[in-house]
This record gives C-alpha cells, sequence and structure tokens, in this order.
C-alpha cells in the first residue's frame, strides 16, 4: 500500500511573517491528517525557518530546485550538500515553469535527480504536456520522453527513492483541472511505463497530481486507484485549503 504523499509548492511566496502565521495554522491542524504525509517546499532563503520551525513535528521539507553541479562557481546556485545541511528530504525538480521559463531540458532534470539522490534526498520529478502538446494528442510522448530521460541515465532502480508529480501545464494555476478521469489515466500511464522495467517499482511508487488542486476537488482526484496525493502550488499558501487537501489524501 503506498502511503499518500500532499506537498505544498510554495513557488516564489512568502515574508518571513506570512511564512511563520502558514506554518502555525499547519502545525496546529496536523493531528486532524492521520494516514497521510505532508510536506512543503519554501523558496530557498526560508529553509531556515521551515526547519527551525518543524524540526519537532511529523511535517518534511524540501526545497523547490537544486544544481546537478558540485560546489564551485555557479553563482546563484543551490548544492545538493547546502539542502542537506538543513535537513531537506525532498528536492522538486523538473517544475514546468523551470521547463518552460528557464529551458531545463529532460537530460538536465536527469541529472538533478542523480544528483538529488547521492545526497541522501528524493527527488520529485514533475512530467506534464502543453495544452498544444494535449490537443494534438502529443501527451503520452511528451510524458514518455520525460520519464526515459531518467530512465535512460539511471535505471528503474532509482525509482526505489524517488516521487513522481503529473502536471498538466494547461492547469497550473489556470483554475483548469484535469478531470479525476483525464489524471487517473495519465498515472496509469505513467506506472505502465515503469512497469515495463520493472513491476514491482511501479506499483510502489508515489506519484502525484498537481494542477489547481483544491479543497473542493481534491478527494475526487485523490480517490482514483493510481494518483497517491498531490503536488499543490496556490492552494498551499493558505493553511485551512491547504489542510483539507491534505485531509482528503487517505490509505
Amino acid at each position: 500500500m503506498r502511503q499518500p504523499l500532499v506537498v505544498g509548492n510554495w513557488k516564489m511566496n512568502g515574508s518571513i511573517a506570512s511564512i511563520q502565521s502558514l506554518l502555525e495554522g499547519i502545525k496546529q491542524a496536523i493531528p486532524t491528517v492521520p494516514s497521510a504525509e505532508v510536506g512543503v517546499c519554501p523558496p530557498f532563503v526560508y529553509l531556515f525557518q521551515v526547519s527551525s520551525s518543524l524540526g519537532n513535528t511529523s511535517i518534511t521539507w524540501g526545497a523547490q530546485n537544486v544544481s546537478h553541479e558540485a560546489p564551485g562557481a555557479f553563482t546563484g546556485e543551490i548544492a545538493t550538500g547546502m539542502l542537506a545541511d538543513f535537513r531537506c528530504k525532498y528536492v522538486i525538480i523538473g517544475h514546468s515553469e523551470r521547463r518552460h521559463i528557464y529551458g531545463e531540458t529532460d537530460d538536465l532534470i536527469a541529472k538533478k535527480w542523480v544528483a538529488t539522490q547521492k545526497a541522501g534526498m528524493i527527488p520529485i520529478l514533475c512530467v506534464g504536456e502543453l495544452l498544444e502538446e494535449r490537443e494534438a494528442n502529443q501527451t503520452e510522448q511528451v510524458v514518455g520522453r520525460q520519464l526515459e530521460a531518467v530512465l535512460k541515465l539511471t535505471g528503474i532502480g532509482s525509482f526505489n527513492k524517488g516521487v513522481i508529480a503529473y502536471e498538466p501545464v494547461w492547469a497550473i494555476g489556470t483554475g483548469k483541472t484535469a478531470s479525476p478521469q483525464q489524471a487517473q489515466e495519465m498515472h496509469a500511464f505513467i506506472r505502465q511505463q515503469l512497469a515495463r522495467y520493472d513491476a514491482d517499482i511501479a506499483q510502489k511508487v508515489q506519484i502525484l497530481y498537481g494542477g489547481s488542486v483544491k479543497g473542493s476537488n481534491a478527494a475526487e482526484l485523490f480517490a482514483m486507484p493510481d494518483i497517491d496525493g498531490g503536488l499543490i502550488g496556490g492552494a498551499a499558501l493558505k493553511a485551512e485549503e491547504f489542510i483539507t487537501i491534505c485531509q482528503a489524501a487517505k490509505s
């Protein structure tokens, strides 16, 4: 049985004051979420605040990105060891905003997957298609290519210590959400792609859904057999809404 996982991706949002208020709200309500693991991924500059606040709780935390390079002359980048210093459990890699705004390639993202695992952290690999790719019936081709880049570099065994997040790009921050059936179809496809290499690992890997998940639609999405929780954007910035989503993720 795969444990449900709900991770809040705060993106480039927050201040010391707003994050403290958000954390307090989440911590107070977390006892009402008995069956799901809950995590948050703040901007890098707030990792110390988050790790200090959550250190004695069941809530995990991580980062939104990382460099695959060893420490050195890479101005503005963050090395895996730096994140490990803050006891990050997760690192989001390959988010659509990194792919489509900053030009990160499938090969680069695969290298970040490897570097994250070598540092003892768990990568959350984001995959998903643009609206024009879905309308051109290329969804499976695109997602399959994004998965294959990691499989080619690392092999199926690395997915024993990794998470996948399916995020249709057309549903991120738009208010549009893939229907539960559309989301389930893609989650099942992802699991089938992994099963071509190892059926046991494919059944064990957590696959999250992201894309305008809200308290009002989370239960229906999470009820699908291959959806194991969510990677939550805007709704993760409101404690009450985020906890409602977490409560919908049940074993």
